[in-house]
Parts: C-alpha cells; structure tokens; sequence
C-alpha cells in the first residue's frame, strides 16, 4: 500500500457551509475576548455539533453529512459529489419532524430518520417515523408500512444478493411478536421470511448470505432469555445457551464465521471474570479456546468486512481500554490503520465510513483538544479536511486527560479519568461518577468534562465498582453498596489526587446526572463531609420510587432489583450539610422529574441552602438537551461552582 502523505486542504466548502448559521456568533466571541484567556463562552460548549454523521454511499461517488442550520442543530442531510465538493449540495429534511440520522442502503438511497416531542395536555411523549428517500432528491418519499402510524421497525441488515434489498424486524401481523421482513426499497414490496415465535422473537443475526441463523426468545418458566441458533439451511432451532437473571454473566451472539458457517462468535465470560471471545459450533456443540481476552478489560466484539465481496471476513477484535481499541487480526487492515492514524498524532482515530473499494474513506478524529474532526481520504494518498463539529472550541484552550488507577479503601483497583485544566495545580476538584450505574466512562472529548476544566476545575470521573466493562468483579462489587461502598470509591479517587498535588482538599465538589445525581445527593450528606457543595442532575432521589420501576418486570426484578440498595436520598434529607444545587428536566421519562421535587420539597423543611432548577422541555438522556437546555444549564452549572461552592458565599442568602 502506498504511503499515505500528509496533505491536509486548509479549508473547505464543506466547511464554510456547516458555519453558515455560526459566524456571526463567531465574530462577536473574536471581538468580546481579545485577550489570551483561555476561558471560552458557555455558547461555545452548548451549541450543537455543526456537522455530523458523515459518509460515503458504497461506490464512494457521494458524501452524505448531517449539516446543523441553527444552534440547536435542526439538522438537514446535504449530499454532494466526491468529485467535486464545491457543487450544490441535495438537501433532505422535514419541516415538522427532527432529523436525528440516516444510513445509506444503496448507492442510490437512504434511510433517514425522525423525531418529535408531543404534549398532549398532562401527556408528553416522543414519536418517531423512518423513510426511503432518493439521494438525488428527486421521487417521492416512501414511509415503510406507512397505514401502521406507530409502525416500529429497524434494519437487521442489507441484501448481499439484492443492493435492492433490505431485511427490517417488524410485527408484521401484529401479534406482538416480531418478525423479519423482506423489503424491496425501490417498490416497497414486502415478503415474511421468519415469523416470530413464543421460542424466537427478537436479537436475531443473519450471516453474510443474509440467511437469519441466530435469535433470542424469553422463557417466563424461568425467567432467562434464551439464545437460539440454528445450522446452515435447516430450520430447526437449537438453544445454546441462557442468560439467567441470577447468574450475571456476559453471554452474547456476535456474528457467523464466514470460514465456517456453522460457527458462531460469542462474548463470554465461561467462567472467567472479563468477557473474551469463542467460536461456537453449532453441530458438535463445543466452543473453541479463548480466541481473544484481556486480563483488565472486557472484550467489546468482533471486527468484520462490510464489503459486499468479503462479507463477514474476521478483520479483529474490539475492547475498551482508555479508548475504544482493535487487536487487529488481518495484515491489510492493521496496515491501513497504521498507516492513517501516523498522519494524526496524538488522536483517536476512526474510520466512518468507506467505498467498496477503499478508495474513499471517511476519516473522524477526536481527542482531548479535538471535539470531532472530519476528512475525506481519496485513493489512499491525498488526505482533505471536511470539516469541524465545534467551530466555536478553541482547542488550544481545552485540557489534557490522563487515565489512571488509584486503590480504594477496601484495596479494589478503580480506573479514572482526570481531566486536568489549564495552569498549576493543585486545583478545585470536582468528582463526576456517571450514570447507570451499570456502564462506564469513555472519555475521547467529553463535553461536561472540558467545559468545567475550561472554567478551572479538575474533573475525575471514577469507574467505580458497579461499573461495567471491567470484568464481573467490579461490577458485582456494587451490589446493594449504593451510597457505601460505591460512594467511598468516589470520595477516595478526590482523596487520591489531593494526596497527588493536582487536587486542593479545602475545594471538592461532586457533580452527576442520573444515577451520578443519586451520588451526588448521597454526597451533601457524608459524615465525615470532604466536599464544600454537590450539584446533581436528573437524580434518582428515591430508591423506592426507582424500585418500582425496576419491579415491574420479573426479568428485571430478579437480575437489578436486589442490587439497588443502600442510602434512599430523600429519607436521609435532614443529613445535608452543604449547599446543594439540584437540576431535573421537566419531561424525564427515564428518571421522572418527581424525584427531584419530593425531595426538594423534604429539603426545605430543614434548610434553604439550595438551588433548584426544572428544565422545560428537556428529558433524561444528552441528544434531548438541546441548545437553550445546556445554555441554561451550564451557565447555573459554572456560576454554581465559581459562585457558590468554592466562594463561601450562601445561596440562602441570596434568596
């Protein structure tokens, strides 16, 4: 392969297209901060990524981009010729509806999807449609089972045989049951490969001939979901294995082996405490040896060839370290990464998307100085930038993250990261635990995280016990420990740095949403207190309320119910004893905002040192907080943090 140069275009149409609706809003921060401070604007972090989601359509000869028209996004898709980027751009979108993505299905259609949020008196909710459009623009647009208005459905794979083609799971028959759907995307016909079943309903997996060979079914006798596979050409279903609520172990299907196709990639645990990756055979029953596994980490999946010619070839295996990373297994690609990613230093490189024949591809940086960057690699040799996600950041203003391990009280091992600010240390310390609690961090560019350290503090987000990812043994670790033994691994990563000299142990913080609110409200009321204010987000406030959701279904009842337990934040109200800023959106489905006003309303029977903000319209998760969400939100956030914590000044006081 030929050495890939470095040649980088200093600008591009593309570019100066995605700024349209941000340049004047630039010019105005260039003229309002001519000093080298390196504080930024809140706008700067709350505006919407200018572009996202860019791609190539399989014969490499159009770039499709989702291109942002105001600050909170409204996004349109603009597609354009690879050979001439500066051509008018086909412009796709909906006037009523949000544009949230799109895939391309041929080289010459889409799938684009949509969202809105309706209020229907005390009722507010979300609804979603999905349609087939033409990359020229031109034709109508087709709705797949457009007389079902709550139709759901999703791409289970394209057609190897038919470009034409496109496999989608549907309830076809409406049985509440699943099915799998032959849709021919030029003439909307549809055909019923595989009804769903009481035994198979849903996770299914086709193998490179699109031949669905794999699903998953919940057995109600035993409360298990059970995994299903069967041999090449044969209709019979065997069952390999079931994931118990009671045992936690990992057990997932990946894809067929292409070598062999009554083979089967599994990531599992089999007994050990991190995830590897097995082969299974379907025939004789057995699993391979551990094909790939770490000692640290679990392994994360598999890598395979999308190209029609090739598909489902091995390329390598995928796990999560400090970032997402690839033990790559075959020659060719390890050199084509390699090779790419010498070109950019000191980043986290992705490929996006790709040509059949690799002779476009889209490239995506990223880093802790690099919200998003992306460029278009032609014929493995001439490397053009496309554009950036934040126009607004100043990179050279953002902070270093370093990923390190500190021990517990107990002697657990706790990875982190630190995002350090600018400057010399030691520093006023905020702790920011993430949600959950079962996941985990991947800081690359972390939004909440840069905008705090932009504005002086140092962010650690621990990886506590009840983490995901890092084997069994962390995450079985916060069973029933919430608000103990979790929170300790949570004062202890502050106590780490303070005995390091990066953190000042007369200014910590804690500041979490979701499940990283519950800490956070935990937080205001530790005896012995390290923390001088807490701020939390979309918090669960009552463990009894959360349980109740939880119990709903035995499923769940079995595998979480038992392991949420420990410190119920409204019932230990009287213990707070720092200021405390609470924050929830006023259309939470995930966590209802109830939880927040119960406890504000037991708060303010024993202190008015708080803060409270609803946010309207904003719900649970980060792509329902939009422009005016996050300015008002991070404007309280800082002005909490400058103002109120660290200053000694009482918020009461202000009252």
């Amino acid at each position: 392969m030929k050495m890939l140069k470095k040649h980088f275009l200093t600008t591009s149409f593309i570019l100066g297209s995605a700024l349209l609706f941000a340049g004047n809003v630039a010019a105005e921060d260039k003229a309002k901060n001519e000093t080298d401070s390196v504080k930024m604007p809140i706008e700067a972090f709350a505006i919407e990524p200018a572009m996202r989601s860019v791609s190539v359509s399989r014969d490499g000869k159009k770039l499709a981009y989702m291109r942002a028209t105001s600050k909170r996004g409204d996004y349109v898709v603009e597609i354009r010729p690879t050979s001439n980027l500066s051509a008018k751009p086909v412009t796709l979108g909906a006037a009523k509806m949000e544009l949230t993505g799109y895939t391309w299905l041929n080289n010459k259609k889409l799938m684009m999807y949509f969202r809105q949020n309706i209020v229907d008196g005390a009722r507010n909710y979300w609804v979603s449609k999905n349609a087939i459009v033409n990359a020229d623009g031109k034709g109508k647009w087709d709705v797949p089972f457009a007389k079902d208005e709550s139709a759901r459905f999703s791409i289970v794979s394209t057609f190897p045989q038919d470009p034409d083609v496109i496999l989608l799971n549907y309830d076809i028959d409406e049985d509440g049951r699943p099915d799998i759907i032959r849709y021919d995307i030029d003439t909307g016909r549809t055909r019923t490969i595989l009804r769903g079943n009481d035994t198979v309903n849903g996770g299914f997996v086709v193998d490179s001939d699109g031949e669905v060979r794999a699903g998953t079914g919940y057995d109600a006798t035993i409360s298990a979901i059970n995994l299903y596979a069967r041999s090449k050409g044969s209709e019979e279903w065997q069952l390999v294995h079931q994931n118990k609520p009671e045992s936690r172990e990992v057990f997932d299907f990946l894809y067929f082996n292409k070598d062999n196709p009554n083979e089967i990639f599994v990531s599992a645990t089999l007994g050990q405490n991190t995830a590897g990756i097995y082969r299974y055979n379907i025939e004789t029953k057995e699993y391979s040896e551990r094909l790939f596994g770490l000692k640290s980490y679990d392994a994360d999946s598999i890598v395979i060839s999308n190209k029609m010619a090739d598909r489902g070839r091995l390329l390598g295996y995928s796990y999560t370290g400090k970032h997402p990373k690839v033990y790559w297994t075959d020659e060719n690609e390890a050199a084509l990464y390699e090779a790419i990613e010498a070109n950019f230093p000191k980043k986290f490189v992705s490929l996006n998307s790709r040509s059949e024949d690799d002779n476009m591809i889209v490239i995506r940086t990223s880093g802790p100085n690099d919200p998003g960057t992306y460029y278009l690699l032609e014929n493995k040799t001439k490397l053009s930038l496309i554009g950036d996600t934040a126009p607004l950041i100043d990179n050279d203003k953002l902070a270093k993250v370093r990923w390190i391990k500190y021990k517990a009280r107990d002697g657990m091992v706790i990875p982190a990261y630190v995002t350090i600010p600018q400057g010399k240390g030691p520093f006023p310390t905020i702790v920011h635990p993430h949600g959950g609690p079962w996941s985990r961090d991947v800081n690359i560019y972390d939004e909440w995280s840069q905008l705090l350290a932009n504005n002086g503090y140092l962010v650690v987000q621990p990886q506590f016990r009840g983490s995901t990812g890092f084997g069994l043994e962390l995450w079985k670790a916060g069973d029933a420990e919430w608000g103990k033994a979790m929170q300790d691994d949570l004062d202890d990563a502050a106590l780490y740095l303070v005995e390091k000299g990066l953190a000042d142990k007369d200014r910590l913080a804690m500041f979490g949403w979701s499940f990283g609110g519950y800490a956070s409200l935990v937080a205001a009321t530790r005896d012995p207190q390290i923390y001088k204010c807490s701020a939390a987000g979309a918090s669960v406030g009552d463990l009894n309320r959360w349980l109740s959701v939880i119990n709903r279904g035995r499923y769940l009842r079995i595998f979480q119910s038992p392991t949420v337990r420990g410190i119920d934040p409204v019932k230990e109200v009287s213990k707070v004893n720092i200021p405390l800023y609470v924050v929830h959106g006023d259309i939470d489905r995930q966590v209802t905002i109830e939880h927040s006003r119960d406890f504000i309303e037991e708060l303010k029977k024993h202190t008015n040192n708080f803060k409270y903000t609803e946010i309207e319209g904003a719900d649970h998760f980060s792509n329902t907080l939009f422009y005016e969400h996050k300015m008002q939100f991070y404007g309280e956030l800082v002005d909490w943090f400058d103002n109120y914590c660290f200053s000694g000044k009482s918020i009461a006081a202000t009252k």
